[in-house]
């Protein structure tokens, strides 16, 4: 699952601007396989006096923390190139609008995940295909 904090200051996104820098965050992962359920984008409104960076109130930084736990990558040529595609992602929803931006990356280990009490199938699996077919976690 990746799951997405979007930390931004109030009002910086509309109703529709959320919806569609979701669908645009889903459409990344679901390109390379994983279940559209899978994809969790949370928006965190944080007043600018709640907004510190260095220490000074900012009204246009957005940070973003995200969590991967379906997939992991390890060849550091290809974390490089996934870092830069999700600068990619981003960039319509926050620099191309004027907003500072800062993002990083953890990695949760695999065997601490489970959704409606079932272990996810493993990667690339045709279970894991089925529940792509299926949007929802189904038995295998």
């Amino acid at each position: 699952m990746p799951l997405w904090h979007v930390y931004h200051p109030v009002d910086a996104y509309s109703a529709e601007q959320k919806r569609q820098f979701a669908a645009d965050v889903t459409e990344f992962y679901t390109r390379a396989g994983l279940p559209k359920f899978y994809v969790v984008t949370l928006f965190h409104d944080i007043p600018e006096s709640s907004f510190l960076v260095g220490g000074e109130p900012s009204d246009n930084t957005v940070r973003v923390v995200i969590e991967h736990i379906a997939r992991h990558l390890t060849d550091p040529d290809r974390r490089r190139k996934s870092a830069e595609a999700l600068n990619r992602l981003l960039a319509p929803h926050t620099l191309d609008r004027g907003l500072h931006c800062e993002f990083h990356i953890d990695e949760t280990p695999r065997d601490q995940w489970m959704i409606d009490g079932r272990w996810p199938p493993p990667a690339g699996s045709e279970a894991e295909r089925l529940w792509v077919s299926e949007n929802r976690p189904v038995a295998y």
